[in-house]
């Protein structure tokens, strides 16, 4: 079920929506290989009415399962909005039509979740990818020990 409210319940006081958000309606799921969602959207929002928009503000938690963009290792990680804020206008440009009164906020929380998925996912800062990648050249008489670099090819060449 979506993340709704009615707007005519913001006529008397301010809104507080707080629960939890089924993975399947965030629809999140396909859009990176290395992130997905197992676990549901944890809210806790105030909904307030401004004369002709509502304002929304609060907070998001979900818990990613992630694979390392470097050594593809599955590591958890929490996907944190606490600070969340939409404003949604009733009238004019980009203004939000309502279904029944009813408001829904799951495509305007599937937006930011969406844009703050970690662009390169890794299990620590300081990962050093696959071991198998690592090349050591190995220790020469006289010389020190090295690790080939991606670029050492590209070096050799004489343009």
């Amino acid at each position: 079920m979506p993340l709704i409210f009615n707007l005519r319940h913001l006529e008397d006081k301010n809104l507080r929506l707080k629960g939890e958000l089924p993975v399947e309606e965030l629809e999140v799921d396909a859009l990176d290989e290395l992130i997905h969602v197992r676990s549901p959207l944890a809210y806790d929002l105030e909904v307030q009415g401004l004369e002709k928009a509502v304002l929304v503000q609060g907070s998001l938690r979900l818990m990613l399962q992630c694979e390392c963009a470097r050594c593809l290792k599955p590591y958890q990680d929490w996907l944190k909005l606490d600070h969340w804020v939409c404003h949604l206008p009733l009238e004019g440009e980009g203004q939000v039509t309502p279904v029944n009164d009813c408001v829904d906020l799951t495509p305007y929380i599937r937006e930011d979740i969406v844009l703050a998925f970690p662009q390169h996912p890794l299990c620590k800062p300081d990962c050093r990818g696959l071991a198998s990648t690592r090349k050591q050249t190995e220790k020469k008489p006289g010389t020190t020990a090295k690790s080939e670099s991606a670029w050492a090819a590209l070096d050799k060449l004489k343009l």
